[in-house]
């Protein structure tokens, strides 16, 4: 049989909440799908904001990563085409916030994401990237993200405290690797949130790149209100204001992303 190449995983985690995240993941996702790159956002967090920022109404959700995770049905049922050319999402159904105690005393229950990802049942070829969104903890549901993930990737918000957290984060990446995704590696530190007149995100850039060096991106995202704006839009910054600070920062992010990828097995 011929291969196939297989697509490439990125979860977006931080156990932090407001860090840029989601903003994060769809503009990532977006700048892929626009680089002809088909791309699968996967929102694996309840509050949905993924689902939202792409315009998925909520009546809409009545089937997505929950279902995925129950194992009901396969990922072809759950992906929905979005806006965004190239770009398909699997969005947060409601029943997603009950999740972890449901699956808590399941067999395996740390690898349904990564399952659902491989099926048989699955054409890996349909896409090139599949972004995972994951919630802001380091729970059963962020945990089943990374077991997914070929890599993973840390918005770091420029602010006080940013950096108190982000050992543990680092302690989940490892712990996952040696118990259940040996694949996984960090596919970067990106800064958000950065603010140019505001000497303190210049202390906490510094203090990010001191201690975990080429891992941070040399680009950082700055402070805009037009990423806000789009979200409110259900549009990726990409499309609702494409000249924009952000959206520049997230297309030579994505860019830098890809220069520093490395080229995953192709699958027979």
């Amino acid at each position: 049989m011929s291969e196939r190449p297989l697509p490439h995983r990125i979860a977006v985690a931080n156990q932090k909440g407001g860090v840029g995240k989601t903003t994060t993941a769809i503009s990532l996702a977006a700048a892929l799908a626009r680089g002809g790159h088909p791309t699968l956002l996967l929102d694996l967090d309840p509050q949905g904001n993924a689902s939202t920022g792409l315009a998925i109404a909520r009546d809409q959700r009545q089937a997505g990563t929950y279902e995925l995770l129950a194992g009901n049905s396969p990922l072809i049922a759950h992906t929905r085409p979005t806006a965004v050319a190239n770009l398909a999402i699997v969005p947060a159904s409601p029943d997603l916030a009950g999740a972890e105690i449901e699956l808590v005393s399941e067999p395996r229950r740390e690898y349904r994401l990564a399952e659902a990802l491989t099926s048989p049942r699955i054409d890996s070829s349909a896409f090139a990237y599949v972004i995972i969104d994951c919630p802001p903890s380091l729970a059963l549901l962020t945990v089943n993200g990374l077991v997914a993930a070929d890599s993973v990737l840390v918005p770091l918000q420029c602010e006080f405290f940013a950096l108190e957290g982000l050992s543990q984060l680092t302690r989940t990446i490892e712990l996952v690797r040696r118990r259940f995704n040996p694949r996984l590696s960090l596919a970067g530190i990106l800064l958000t949130m950065h603010d140019r007149r505001n000497n303190l995100s210049d202390l906490v850039a510094t203090d990010a790149r001191s201690f975990f060096g080429e891992k941070v991106f040399e680009t950082t995202i700055p402070r805009n209100i037009r990423l806000s704006e789009a979200s409110s839009h259900g549009k990726p910054i990409l499309d609702y204001d494409p000249r924009s600070p952000g959206a520049l920062a997230y297309l030579r992010f994505t860019e830098e992303l890809l220069q520093r990828q490395q080229p995953l097995p192709a699958q027979e």
